[in-house]
């Protein structure tokens, strides 16, 4: 199937070109951004060989609906979406860092805990908690936001210390997380699903602080289904999710955690078939709307025609 590997467009009025690891990022005047959602996929901090057909739509049109959900709490940077794997929205000089949130011990912080570290981020976590507990809240623990190579745990004390966000900004940050969070969870849980964790990314404009990239997507989430999750965790069974997660543990079973020395597996084509389905599932879990997949024959001309029509009324 045709998939976005790549993108190499030249709009109206283009200034810079940003390649990211699962977006390409068009400035327009210095003010707008295109952004184009590729069906390239990352984990570990790597770009997987294959590229996941749809996956780009599906980032996109979530993205697009959770940020128009929120939008009350804080403004975010998204203008339109004119193409279904294209969003336009104003350029924001981000803060260099993730603030990631978690409700519950999985994934990474999980990783940590399994190793016997009692502190994440600065937050200490209790001891008696085992993989996938729900935390008694959600913990903040942000990551700097590498140009290159791997993201690093950094605490909030390190942020305001080094100057990366002033304190100010940084107390703001973590109200609209964990706001943002909240709602984040009654929308999830309103579809049967809960909202384990998530980072949000925010940036400025003219002095006000934006939201600003994708939130609550399978890229940059974690779903748990709420159906079975207590009788799950109280068996030591692994919860049955929606994420990204199930290809970091496909690359682990296949010796593949980013390490040095290590080498991507190949990805078969039916293993890229399940998780462009698995990205289509969740979209349909959490909207309650059927997955409508745009015409792939000619995904380029396709959205250089979307962008050009829509950046001639800008």
């Amino acid at each position: 199937m045709n998939a976005i590997k790549e993108s190499k467009f030249e709009f109206p009025n283009q200034t810079a070109v940003y390649n990211g690891k699962v977006r390409d990022v068009y400035t327009i005047n210095n003010d707008h951004i295109v952004i184009v959602a590729s069906d390239r996929i990352s984990a570990f901090d790597y770009i997987l060989p294959k590229a996941i057909p749809y996956k780009g739509q599906v980032l996109n049109q979530l993205a697009a609906k959770f940020l128009k959900a929120t939008e009350d709490i804080v403004q975010n940077w998204l203008v339109d979406t004119p193409d279904p794997s294209v969003a336009v929205g104003h350029k924001c000089e981000p803060f260099k860092i993730e603030m990631v949130i978690r409700g519950y011990m999985a994934g990474h912080a999980a990783r940590e805990y399994k190793a016997g570290r009692r502190i994440l981020c600065g937050v200490a976590l209790p001891e008696g908690l085992k993989e996938n507990d729900k935390f008694a809240e959600p913990i903040i623990t942000p990551a700097t936001k590498a140009e290159e190579g791997h993201d690093e745990d950094i605490s909030r004390e390190e942020i305001i210390a080094q100057g990366i966000v002033s304190e100010e900004d940084y107390l703001l940050l973590e109200k609209y997380t964990r706001e943002l969070f909240q709602r984040g969870t009654e929308i999830a849980a309103e579809r049967g699903l809960i909202l384990v964790d998530t980072k949000y990314e925010f940036g400025k404009k003219n002095g006000q602080i934006y939201l600003i990239d994708e939130i609550h997507t399978p890229d940059s989430s974690r779903y748990f289904y709420a159906d079975g999750y207590a009788e799950r965790q109280a068996a030591d069974e692994k919860q049955k999710q929606l994420s990204k997660e199930f290809v970091r543990e496909w690359l682990i079973a296949n010796d593949f955690q980013g390490l040095d020395g290590q080498t991507i597996p190949d990805m078969p084509n039916d293993f890229v078939e399940l998780v462009s389905n698995r990205y289509i599932e969740l979209y349909e879990k959490i909207t309650g709307e059927n997955f409508v997949k745009a015409d792939v024959s000619d995904i380029h001309a396709r959205i250089e025609e979307n962008v050009k029509g829509f950046l001639q009324s800008v």
